[in-house]
């Protein structure tokens, strides 16, 4: 246990601090993926998580506020991550494996990632391209990312060598700094270096939708998505605003475009 100052023997109600354990199932903030949050417990305290991160050394951080009690250096303690946050942070941290393959496939084998952000909202990812990316070409993107969603592949993850993650195809900028043993994480076609979570099958993930795609630095798109439900709240959102112009315009959706350019063409 420990606040901002030093290490302490105990942390009571009210109190923030950092938290330090022997084991946790807790994942800490890496590779773009959020740190979990959720639950501890000890016979005389309940602790919130609302962030975890890892430290120089390698440890984890869990950061703490006390709820109830009292909690002591070296209790017994139970870890809960909150599922549903990890669920959809999965989901989207597969899809974007499969994002970046769906992008080498269709914009080149010179797309890098150069940069991502897995949350449970969205997913972010920054790659290296040099031109804006067509409406046809998102839409090619997003459907084969759609098609591997429900091929229903396993997630399958091998750790192996370097040498041997270069030889079976592994994307992965290979000049960064890695261990002796690598992660390797492949879905369908994709195969990839990773140390996050994911889902088990693809199936999972339910639907993928991208919602913005734009530069953010010479030589580098950045594409924005959604998946599972938040995927299905934003088709939702889309359809009501659809069906409110429908109104206003007084015809069906289908007539939507064909009423704007009468009325356009009037004024």
């Amino acid at each position: 246990l420990a606040t901002d100052d030093s290490f302490v023997e105990s942390l009571s109600k009210g109190q923030k601090g950092y938290l330090f354990a022997d084991e946790t199932p807790f994942y800490s903030e890496m590779g773009g993926q959020v740190g979990d949050v959720g639950t501890i417990k000890s016979e005389t305290a309940l602790v919130n998580v609302y962030d975890t991160k890892r430290n120089v050394g390698g440890k984890t951080i869990h950061y703490i506020e006390v709820l109830e009690g009292t909690i002591n250096k070296d209790d017994l303690c139970e870890f809960k991550i909150d599922s549903k946050r990890r669920d959809n942070i999965c989901k989207n941290h597969t899809a974007t494996h499969i994002l970046h393959k769906a992008l080498k496939d269709v914009l080149g084998t010179h797309v890098n990632q150069a940069g991502s952000l897995v949350n449970e909202d969205r997913l972010r990812f920054d790659f290296a391209h040099f031109k804006a990316i067509t409406q046809e070409e998102l839409d090619k993107i997003e459907s084969i990312v759609n098609e591997r969603i429900m091929e229903a592949n396993d997630v399958i993850t091998d750790l192996m060598t370097i040498e041997e993650a270069k030889e079976s195809g592994a994307m992965a900028l290979f000049d960064d700094k890695y261990g002796d043993k690598v992660r390797v994480l492949t879905v369908g076609d994709s195969k990839e270096l990773c140390g996050g979570t994911h889902v088990s099958n693809s199936g999972e993930i339910g639907l993928f939708k991208i919602v913005s795609e734009s530069g953010v630095a010479a030589g580098v798109r950045r594409i924005e998505a959604v998946t599972g439900e938040n995927a299905i709240k934003y088709m939702e959102e889309k359809q009501n605003i659809l069906k409110e112009i429908s109104q206003l315009l007084k015809c069906s959706e289908k007539d939507i475009v064909k009423k704007i350019i009468s009325q356009t063409s009037e004024l």
